[in-house]
């Protein structure tokens, strides 16, 4: 005997899919129980009891053309009692094997295969039902998906994040008029016309009041919010890879159909062959030489069980099929590989919840059937808002006010910075330190400054590198006068913020990044007629002409710095319009002349023409008329020689000429008597001009990798110098005048040919140990008293 519960692994899924089990599934699962139950109480009566009993017929021969039962079949109860009245008593003179074998003979000839098999049929078919209903949650293309998509599934149902999403939103609703009440009262401050003071005092303080109000709701710990986060990557992955086909649906369809033609093809074989369930049933075979009779009257002892079965069964089947009819009628009534969140937008006010497609779609069309909870907790971790709530407590949890402060640093312009690079998000904490002066957010995505900022009284230096921004329009209101640097550097200039261009009160703007190559040859950039206050304006791209916006602030820029990367700056005629300006840079601007545009800024004080393709600097007469001008770098090009009028620059102090090509220096250099700084290292120089001498204000001369051999005994006329680089050139010896040098506090002597240090070294009062570079061995053989002056504090 066979216990049923040994089918079922042929139905058996892990208690977790019954989310993916609708009603009619559930129903069919309870049918195709009740059908096998049938099956195998009719195999195990067909197994444990006899199966037919068959009487020999004692008709004569001439009568033998009709059935041997014929007598038997109903004709009246009277007759049919006369007719057994009449054939009892009879001796058929056969023993126990002769009917054995009868029995067993007519029953595999005489009796239908439809009584013989049904109780096997009725097995077989309901397995086979069984398989198809459970087929997709074991078919390994499908069952992993299923099995992935019910582990998280699960995970975010019981998630504590979905309850505090929720929960947020349920409280939001709640204060839906109180904070359209506050927005109004910014709008209303931030309307046409010079806010007053009260006003500006909303604008301020209301925002705060919404953003610190605690929400009633649990917070998470550390490792809740880490597993949230988790999830969120886990449902992204989950969603790409299952929106790609359609496998899952397909699938459901393939087997539903399958079972509704096994349900129409069962139905009628059933109710045609049902009849052929007879109890009498007549049996001729050639056995007259063995037992002496060829025909039989046989007993089919489980006719009418069977036959009550099979009405049962084919109910069962009729009831099971309707089922699955409503299923294709489920399946096709409407598009089940599109799955819209509508509902749950409404409901919980997630309005970028987004639609899904596919077997993503599909089986969330199964879990509203199983219940619709489940996919409305599930769509909280598709919703960017509620994983970008996430990171941001995540954020608070690891970057608190202490560990923050911990942070903060002097910056360049003495300003308290706090740097943060690289973060998913900026942490609300960041506006609880009131004191931080300079902010600075490198590689940052995405960032939408809350009204928390207007708590950073004390701001006035703002840094964006590749850290896009969206500023509200209260706090412009708030940042606009307060604002006087701000750096922002990203990968197109055409996406940096058009707030920052409102900043009334900025007195140093920098902008680092590339013109679309559309847009290059035009170089447009925003107005810059709000930046009442700009006086350095530093723009880093690949432009091919001065921007015309820059004349925008003529009137009080005072330093412009454009750094092109290399790509060849053409048209500079616009610079003309700038009368204040002090310090121009143009950097890798690929200039091979000096443009004349620049001797028209008559206030010029400072120009850097670094990493330029700069061969003559014939031009250089024409920098008398800058009056003002006291630096000059040429230096990091290809210049070759310095013409001779250069000593019309009489009253230049800083002169860079590093990185050059130079191999000599005009004699006229020395009547420039105003050069403070004169750096001419990195070239080929053999030799110095003796006039160099004349250079009485010289305090700093940088010669360092050239290929000096000796050096003018004039140049230690130079009393003033205070810095002196001589380092690897071919210098042989040093002249003993050095001691001369009483202002000189450093010395480069490294990388030479020097076999000794002259002694008058220690007449250098400023000079100490750590001002000379020089190699140990020399320094060792400086007479002791030397040494001692030398190594004095």
């Amino acid at each position: 005997m066979i216990p049923v519960a040994e089918f079922k692994q042929f139905t058996e899924q892990q208690p977790a899919f019954k989310v993916l089990k609708p009603w009619w599934d559930v129903l069919a699962e309870y049918l195709t129980v009740a059908m096998l139950m049938i099956g195998v109480f009719g195999c195990t009566l067909q197994v444990t009891q006899d199966k037919i009993i068959c009487l020999p017929s004692h008709e004569p021969r001439e009568n033998l053309s009709e059935a041997p039962c014929q007598q038997l079949l109903p004709r009246g109860v009277s007759e049919q009692m006369a007719g057994l009245r009449e054939v009892s008593g009879l001796k058929n003179n056969l023993d126990l094997q002769q009917y054995s074998f009868i029995n067993q003979l007519c029953y595999e000839t005489a009796l239908h295969w439809y009584a013989k098999y049904f109780p096997y049929l009725v097995v077989i078919h309901t397995l086979i039902f069984m398989v198809c209903t459970s087929f997709w949650f074991k078919f390994p293309g499908t069952s992993s998906k299923i099995e992935h998509f019910i582990s998280i599934l699960g995970k975010c149902f019981d998630s504590p994040w979905t309850t505090r999403a929720l929960s947020e939103v349920s409280g939001e609703n709640h204060k839906g008029p109180a904070a359209g009440r506050v927005m109004a009262t910014v709008e209303a401050s931030a309307g046409p016309g010079k806010p007053n003071e009260g006003e500006k005092e909303k604008v301020l303080v209301e925002p705060e009041k919404v953003v610190t109000e605690p929400p009633a709701v649990t917070l998470l710990d550390k490792k809740e919010g880490e597993q949230a986060k988790a999830l969120f990557e886990k449902v992204k992955k989950f969603r790409v890879h299952v929106e790609e086909g359609d496998i899952l649906y397909t699938m459901y369809i393939r087997q539903t159909v399958l079972k509704v033609c096994k349900f129409f093809a069962i139905l009628v074989y059933n109710l045609v062959y049902v009849e052929k369930i007879s109890f009498l049933v007549a049996c001729r075979v050639e056995t007259s030489e063995v037992t002496g009779y060829a025909s039989f009257c046989c007993n089919h002892t489980k006719a009418h069980l069977f036959s009550k079965l099979a009405f049962c069964y084919i109910s069962f089947v009729c009831v099971y099929g309707l089922t699955c009819l409503y299923t294709l009628y489920w399946l096709f009534h409407r598009p089940l590989k599109e799955y819209s969140f509508r509902s749950v937008r409404e409901e919980t006010g997630m309005g970028d919840i987004p639609d899904v497609k596919n077997d993503f779609a599909f089986m969330l069309h199964l879990i509203d059937q199983y219940d619709s909870l489940y996919s409305k907790r599930f769509a909280v971790f598709l919703s960017e808002v509620s994983e970008s709530r996430l990171k941001q407590l995540n954020l608070n949890h690891e970057w608190t006010p202490e560990k923050l402060r911990q942070k903060l640093q002097r910056n360049a312009r003495g300003r308290l910075e706090l740097a943060l690079c690289m973060l998913p998000g900026l942490p609300d904490t960041v506006f609880e330190l009131s004191e931080v002066e300079a902010l600075r957010l490198e590689a940052i995505c995405d960032i939408t400054f809350p009204p928390g900022l207007s708590q950073l009284v004390h701001l006035q230096e703002l840094s964006l590198l590749h850290s896009p921004a969206r500023l509200p329009f209260s706090l412009q209101i708030f940042l606009r006068d307060r604002l006087k640097v701000i750096c922002v550097k990203c990968e197109e200039l055409r996406d940096v913020p058009l707030w920052v261009f409102g900043l009334r009160g900025l007195e140093e703007l920098h902008l680092e990044g590339l013109f679309p190559p559309e847009l290059a040859r035009a170089a447009a950039l925003e107005s810059l007629r709000e930046l009442k206050q700009l006086k350095a304006l530093s723009l880093r791209s690949n432009a091919s002409k001065v921007p015309a916006s820059v004349t925008d602030v003529a009137g009080h820029l005072q330093r412009l710095s454009l750094h092109n990367d290399g790509a060849r700056l053409l048209a500079l005629n616009s610079l003309k319009k700038l009368a204040a300006l002090r310090e121009l840079e143009l950097v890798a601007c690929g200039l091979e002349r000096i443009p004349h545009a620049i001797f028209s800024l008559g206030a010029l004080q400072e120009l850097d023409l670094r990493d330029n393709h700069l061969r003559s600097i014939e031009e250089i007469l024409s920098f008398q008329h800058c009056r003002k001008l006291v630096t000059l770098k040429l230096w990091h090009n290809q210049i070759a020689y310095v013409p001779e009028h250069v000593r019309k620059l009489r009253g230049l102090e800083q002169l860079y000429l590093s990185h050059n090509k130079l191999e000599t220096l005009p004699t006229q250099l020395g009547m420039c008597s105003g050069l403070r700084l004169l750096d001419i290292s990195h070239n080929g120089l053999r030799s110095l001009p003796p006039e160099l001498g004349l250079l009485q204000n010289l305090q700093h001369l940088a010669l360092s990798y050239n290929a000096l051999e000796a050096l003018p005994d004039e140049l230690f006329f130079c009393r003033k110098l205070r810095t002196l680089l001589l380092g690897y050139n071919h210098l042989s010896q040093l002249s003993s005048q050095v001691g001369a040098l009483r202002a000189l506090s450093r010395l480069e002597l490294k990388g030479n040919r020097l076999e000794a240090l002259p002694e008058e070294l220690g007449n250098c009062v400023g000079l100490k140990k750590v001002g000379l570079l020089v190699e140990d061995t020399l320094y060792e053989g400086l007479p002791a008293e030397v040494r001692e002056k030398l190594e004095e504090e």
